[in-house]
């Protein structure tokens, strides 16, 4: 029970910043616009956050970096998909080799530590919360476990990715909001004939899109790990992408996908230099590449058909 309980708390660690970063790229392609540039963004906002918690000892204010980084290079993919409407996909590729040069070139200008920053201390990360009488409830046979150790002790970002996928789900389906989001990925002609700006409701969703892949890149280097590292996101926001086809653009069904891939990198963490009947020991960087080889099976396998919004990946021509 207890080896099950610590493998489903690392799935829950390990599935936030994907899931954070599906639902940011929900936003976008539901509102017709192809990102790419997930990955640099959450990398660009890991280095912020660290970069500024390291140099001001506060971790929010290394929040804000990261979500302002976030945005910024979100809105150089609105202006040259939206404004020059220019290729969606180059242009998310771009802000990808755009973040992980400028990362670091800054962190070794700034820290001089080889593109990485110094460990951030205790009171510069975002801590666990403990959730009310979790330990007394942890007494119980079988319910206090998993409340005390598996819905309780995890920092608030965590909680946070959980309630965003209930919140996006309303905004997108019973909104005022989400239903115009939902047709200018379908239908941009039909929205602008109506009088309702398809410029402005893409780069609304891009905005949406820019802080949650910040909080997902603060997550990284200031409660899951403890400093900014060399490409840390790893290829998590490529992983987010298809999560978010194997979703089939719906937020709940992003949450079991992203869900998912966690129990599957917890797996791997926990298999390494194990031995294996009639096989031995694996070489670690196949067990490492696991959870990615499965993501792809399980994708070819039983994604069956995903129909994309639309309007997807087209630039809007305003009719005069």
């Amino acid at each position: 029970m207890n080896d099950i309980i610590f493998l489903l708390d690392s799935s829950v660690r390990l599935a936030v910043p994907i899931l954070l970063a599906t639902l940011a790229g929900l936003f976008s392609e539901r509102a017709g616009i192809v990102d790419i540039g997930l990955e640099g963004k959450m990398l660009g906002a890991a280095f912020a956050a660290a970069a500024v918690a390291s140099l001001s000892g506060s971790v929010w204010f290394g929040m804000l970096a990261a979500i302002a980084v976030s945005t910024a290079m979100s809105m150089i993919h609105a202006f040259a998909s939206i404004n020059l409407r220019g290729n969606q996909v180059i242009s998310g590729v771009a802000l990808n080799f755009l973040a992980a040069g400028l990362t670091v070139f800054i962190g070794h200008s700034i820290f001089k530590r080889g593109g990485t920053t110094p460990n951030l201390p205790q009171d510069a990360r975002i801590g666990p919360i403990e959730l009310p009488f979790a330990t007394e409830i942890g007494q119980v046979p079988f319910i206090g476990p998993i409340y005390e150790q598996l819905i309780s002790g995890h920092t608030i970002i965590v909680y946070f990715a959980f309630a965003a996928v209930p919140i996006t789900a309303w905004v997108l389906m019973r909104t005022r909001f989400g239903l115009r989001l939902r047709a200018v990925g379908e239908n941009p002609k039909a929205l602008d004939t109506a009088g309702i700006s398809v410029f402005k409701l893409r780069y609304q969703a891009l905005i949406v899109t820019g802080v949650l892949c910040g909080i997902a890149g603060a997550y990284l280097s200031t409660s899951q790990g403890a400093n900014f590292s060399e490409n840390m996101t790893a290829g998590r926001g490529f992983i987010a992408l298809a999560a978010l086809i194997f979703a089939k653009w719906r937020p709940w069904n992003a949450l079991w996908t992203c869900l998912l891939f966690g129990v599957l990198s917890a797996a791997q963490i926990r298999l390494q230099g194990v031995e294996f009947l009639f096989i031995g020991e694996v070489p670690v960087q196949f067990i490492q590449a696991l959870p990615y080889i499965l993501t792809v099976v399980l994708l070819a396998g039983f994604i069956g058909r995903a129909v994309p919004p639309k309007a997807v990946g087209q630039p809007y021509v305003k009719e005069r």
